[in-house]
């Protein structure tokens, strides 16, 4: 099988993990800027990668929209944010992302990434300093929000390149 990995990422996680998942599959590897969607319907599998902002993947507009020119291949997405995963917010990340149609045809992962304030664009930035306001204000921090607090001061990384494992499993299941 012909495997594709295509990413967008603003920090560099989702490109680690993209590069990761492209050599233990022995596949072909594209930031989705560099890519045509023609070239990539050519391959058998189509493994996209993006970063979470907002809870929306960045750049997954690129295979939703496409997924006609995808049709009977094995489509795969994945996200990767700071935030440990859990059943909630991986279902989260699929509704907001994927209509129930698309969920049928679109295998989702969540990967956690990382976080680096100095990586992302003034806008981004600025944000993040209403976020940072905004959770500094709350008269008691839960343990996530001064895990998210930290973040701010020294970049987390939180990637293991074993979080790879069960979409290798999908691909090559089957």
């Amino acid at each position: 099988m012909k495997t594709i990995v295509i990413y967008k990422s603003k920090t560099g996680f989702t490109k680690k993990y993209a590069e990761w998942i492209a050599e233990a599959l022995s596949a072909d590897v594209f930031n989705v800027s560099k890519v045509d969607i023609n070239v990539v319907a050519g391959y058998d599998t189509v493994i996209y990668g993006g970063s979470l902002y907002a809870v929306g993947i960045i750049g997954v507009k690129y295979i939703t929209q496409n997924l006609d020119k995808l049709k009977g291949k094995k489509v795969v997405v994945f996200a990767t944010g700071a935030s440990p995963s859990s059943d909630e917010v991986i279902r989260e990340v699929k509704d907001k992302n994927f209509t129930s149609n698309e969920q049928k045809h679109i295998q989702f992962f969540y990967l956690r990434g990382g976080f680096d304030y100095g990586k992302i664009s003034p806008f981004d930035k600025a944000l993040m300093t209403l976020l940072k306001w905004k959770i500094k204000m709350k008269k008691e921090l839960t343990p996530e929000a001064k895990g998210m607090l930290s973040m701010y001061e020294k970049p987390v990384d939180f990637t293991m390149k074993k979080n790879i494992d069960k979409i290798i499993t999908y691909v090559n299941s089957k």
